[in-house]
């Protein structure tokens, strides 16, 4: 089975924006459903958004709708999450994962994470 990587999180100032980044080695996910959770320390893992495998489709969560993004490019085999007008509470380790039911919430395999950090 193939890794999932995500990469662009790094220490941004709040107001700011960051575009993270999640591809695919090995297995293709094209025609998976794909999403983004994180978790911050000591919390629990928070659902963000996902994209259903065409990418003509996405759900938010209220917490992050209106400021994050995401989206998918099926010739780089990426999923995207644009992220804007961060705050201190984004900060998170933030996941991209394969979501096997669009009308949940649940993540059957995910990557390493990215750490993403938001000053005040």
């Amino acid at each position: 089975q193939g890794q999932l990587v995500e990469s662009g999180g790094g220490l941004v100032q709040a107001g700011g924006s960051l575009r993270l980044s999640c591809t695919a080695s090995g297995r293709a996910y094209n025609t998976r459903n794909m999403g983004w959770f994180r978790q911050a320390p000591g919390g629990e893992r928070e659902f963000l958004a996902s994209i259903v495998w065409t990418g003509d489709t996405t759900y938010y969560a209220d917490s992050v709708k209106g400021r994050f993004s995401i989206s998918r490019d099926h010739a780089k085999n990426a999923v995207y999450l644009q992220m804007s007008s961060l705050k201190p509470e984004d900060t998170a380790v933030y996941y991209c994962g394969v979501i096997p039911d669009i009308a949940t919430t649940h993540f059957s395999t995910w990557g390493q994470g990215t750490q993403v950090t938001v000053s005040s």
